[in-house]
């Protein structure tokens, strides 16, 4: 009984510290995230999750980065704006 609860201290947090590490990762090289999109026409800036199914996100097409909300059923257009004005 007493390996039980050795055992138990010594891989409950190495678990733990596993799922928190791989949720990290998942967050960090999100799809679309990743880089590598230098000669594509469409480029995805940044993606911001809202609540449990939407996301904003701030998209680059033809010289323009424009947001917009995503949510399951719907991708709306709520701003436009030019890449290049000083910020």
């Amino acid at each position: 009984m007493f390996w039980y609860f050795v055992k138990l201290l010594i891989l409950l947090p190495l678990v733990g510290g596993m799922a928190f590490g791989a949720l990290w990762l998942w967050r960090k090289y999100q799809p679309g995230m990743m880089a590598g999109q230098g000669d594509r026409s469409l480029k995805l800036l940044e993606a911001l999750p809202m609540g449990a199914f939407g996301k904003l996100a701030v998209v680059e097409f033809e010289g323009k980065r424009i947001l917009v909300a995503v949510t399951r059923g719907r991708i709306e257009k709520i701003a436009e704006g030019d890449p290049y004005r000083a910020r």
